[in-house]
């Protein structure tokens, strides 16, 4: 008989908790919602998941750190080519976001050497 107590006691409690858990949880939402943090983090987060390594970039290109920007042009240029003949429009996409992610790197460079 003490066990069954127990038993809807520890079922009511967790049901309890359970339900204020998710009343605390959707007052943080609106809260967020509210300041303009909910926006911001699904900002961020988009942001991070275009962005993409300059090592994954290299790979993608198949060239080493040492490749001149030509190199790197002219190895997209027949990568993206292959792909809008008989490729995948992944694949085609992927190569363009390496060719963009390296233009950022060697134009960055290309400034550092001026100053």
């Amino acid at each position: 008989m003490a066990a069954k107590i127990l038993a809807n006691l520890i079922v009511m409690g967790s049901g309890i908790l359970a339900r204020a858990f998710v009343q605390a949880f959707r007052q943080a939402l609106a809260n967020a919602s509210k300041s303009g943090v909910a926006q911001e983090i699904v900002q961020n987060l988009r942001r991070a998941s275009k962005v993409m390594a300059e090592s994954e970039a290299r790979q993608i290109l198949g060239v080493t750190e040492q490749a001149s920007w030509e190199e790197i042009l002219q190895k997209y240029d027949n990568l993206f080519d292959q792909n809008a003949k008989n490729g995948s429009f992944y694949i085609q996409s992927k190569v363009h976001r390496a060719k963009e992610c390296l233009e950022e790197v060697y134009q960055k460079k290309a400034q550092g050497g001026e100053t």
